[in-house]
């Protein structure tokens, strides 16, 4: 849940950072190390490498950050904090980097006569640790976790140690300054649901403009393919409900598989809470919605109700920062995954087209086999990737939505424990040591395929392949499913003939969302805890979990995707969506306010 900081928290001062290079450069590079990390002192050659060709256009910057357990890495940062002058500092710093060997007392006492290091006063010895404290302090604050790390211009770098990729960096290129961009736009929390409501307005706009016809028709192309006088074709929306937002399920039904084994949910203490909010936020709704709305064409349509949408309620929760504490952030997003899993049930039930068998049974098979390869222990994805196609395209066939294909799915990829790193990495330093041995040829053409398999094989131990799937799929989810969802299914033209005779619909949806969601979820939170079945966390307060609730009637996503199984008629589908988006704005605006004024009250002492 924490985002990690990757921008340089304390700015470069010339008069206390140690500093190669003119004040006026192009290029500040910022290293945190260690005199005892053998990391460091390899990538020492290689940013002596990069100032020699980058002049006077790089200011070098050293900070400290002697790993932790290692008392010879403090007292050589205390070394050379004891220097009494920038060039006797720069000389101790080379000779420790370049000792090529483990640092011991008498490396550090030799290293001290040679420099001319002697000032070992009260005065010089507070000094030395006022500054290690300094930049312990830094790196923490910019997320360094690791040593050697680098910073370049304030942002952190990611990429290899190796002077071409720190160069190419340094440098700017194009290719390195969109990873960067992209990189850190994704790390920004309320960046996908930005993206997802933005989206949301393009549709909205261009389905109010002069373009509304030619962009209604981009969503009613056919497209497929034809083979042996068979085809198979779909329009393009519903390449996108059907097909694309199969992948969204996928990442769900990951998260959740993930929650219940080594997340919040995985124990009855932590799960009791969110469970107990979850179906509170669940039923009310649906309720309320079939209260108002008891029989009729339009009564199938409580489903839309009772769904959160978690990417936008996550995004506004990070937005207002220490407002709202993080046990508060996962609380709603627990949840949300087991408010995920009450949606899907709902959609596979009651949402699927006419049943039939033949296909059904065919999608039973294959879920047989992807057991088969689970229990066998086969940790490859692609085998699993393959009969999710083909479970995708039964699941299709025998009137079942699509898209819960991607939850079958994602509970048969396989998990596995956490791996033995000592192990792993050890293996990967006997594979270096031996490829070492033939440097000439390492240089020349790179480590030995046998090499790199074996370093393929650790890489893929490193995380499970649930793990690795959900790694990969989630930004695919977040930044290209999600927003061409919004644009196919979002857009509505305002007007009041399309909302014409449509009041009770809209006010049942409205109800639901607005008033179903944060009343059934702090209400069933408040039963499950007097009950004895739940404990809130002290950490946030009753106001605050009322407020995260009326949030979580942010439908949106699901809402839409609800609304255009159980609404066919264009109409009624329209009149949904308009009272989907206000009801949602309206959740966002009430549960911001009640958290945002909460959070002041709480950090002056109210009630908790």
């Amino acid at each position: 849940m924490h985002q990690m900081n990757t921008r340089l928290d304390r700015a470069v001062d010339e008069n206390y950072d140690h500093v190669l290079g003119p004040s006026d450069a192009p290029i500040t590079l910022v290293e945190y190390g260690s005199y005892s990390c053998r990391f460091c002192q390899a990538a020492n050659d290689r940013i002596g490498e990069i100032r020699t060709e980058f002049g006077d256009r790089l200011r070098y910057v050293f900070r400290h950050r002697p790993i932790p357990g290692r008392d010879l890495a403090r007292k050589a940062a205390e070394l050379v904090e004891r220097a009494a002058t920038p060039e006797q500092f720069w000389q101790a710093h080379v000779k420790l980097m370049e000792c090529g060997e483990e640092i011991t007392e008498e490396k550090l006492a030799a290293i001290a006569r040679q420099v001319g290091i002697d000032d070992t006063s009260e005065e010089a010895t507070q000094r030395s640790l006022r500054r290690l404290d300094s930049d312990w302090r830094s790196a923490t604050a910019s997320g360094v976790f690791v040593t050697p790390t680098f910073f370049i211009n304030g942002h952190r770098y990611e990429g290899a140690w190796d002077g071409v990729s720190l160069k190419d960096a340094i440098e700017g290129s194009l290719g390195h300054r969109v990873r960067t961009a992209a990189l850190e736009f994704a790390r920004w929390a309320p960046s996908a649901g930005i993206l997802l409501l933005l989206a949301s307005l393009l549709a909205v706009i261009l389905s109010n403009s002069g373009w509304a016809t030619h962009f209604e028709a981009l969503w009613d192309t056919y497209w497929g393919v034809t083979a042996g006088g068979s085809d198979f074709k779909m329009s393009l929306r519903h390449w996108v409900n059907d097909g694309l937002l199969t992948i969204f399920f996928l990442v769900v039904g990951l998260e959740i598989k993930r929650e219940f084994t080594v997340g919040h949910l995985a124990s009855r203490q932590t799960a009791a809470l969110p469970i107990a909010a979850a179906i509170g936020g669940l039923l009310l709704p649906a309720l309320l919605y079939r209260v108002l709305i008891p029989n009729g064409p339009w009564a199938h349509g409580w489903g839309v109700v009772m769904s959160t949408d978690t990417a936008f309620a996550i995004a506004l929760i990070a937005m207002m920062g220490r407002r709202v504490p993080i046990e508060l952030r996962i609380f709603l997003t627990a949840a949300a995954i087991v408010d995920d899993i009450g949606a899907i049930v709902v959609v596979a039930i009651f949402y699927s087209a006419k049943l039939h068998l033949g296909w059904l049974g065919a999608a039973a098979a294959v879920t047989g086999v992807l057991a088969l390869l689970n229990r066998s222990h086969v940790y490859r994805l692609p085998p699993y990737l393959f009969l999710g196609v083909l479970l995708w395209f039964c699941v299709l066939s025998g009137g079942v939505h699509a898209t819960f294909a991607g939850v079958i799915l994602a509970l048969f990829i396989p998990t596995l424990p956490p791996p033995n790193l000592n192990a792993l990495t050890a293996q990967a330093n006997a594979i270096f040591v031996a490829e070492s041995r033939h440097s000439e040829e390492v240089l020349r053409h790179g480590p030995s395929t046998p090499a790199l398999h074996a370093l393929d094989a650790i890489h893929d131990r490193l995380e499970s392949p649930a793990d690795r799937l959900l790694r990969r799929a989630a930004p695919r989810s977040s930044y290209l499913v999600l927003p061409l969802f919004a644009l196919a299914n979002a857009g509505v033209t305002v007007s009041s003939a399309a909302l014409h005779g449509h009041s009770q619909l809209m006010l049942a949806i409205a109800v639901g969302l607005l008033l179903g969601k944060p009343i059934g979820i702090t209400l069933a939170s408040f039963a499950a805890v007097k009950l004895g079945w739940a404990v809130k966390p002290p950490e946030y307060s009753w106001r605050q979990l009322a407020g995260a609730g009326a949030l979580a009637g942010i439908g949106f996503t699901m809402s839409l995707f609800i609304a255009s199984e159980a609404f066919l008629i264009p109409e009624d589908f329209a009149a949904a969506k308009v009272a989907i988006f206000g009801a949602s704005i309206a959740s966002a605006v009430i549960g911001v306010a009640i958290l945002w004024n909460a959070g002041k009250t709480d950090a002056n002492g109210g009630t908790s």
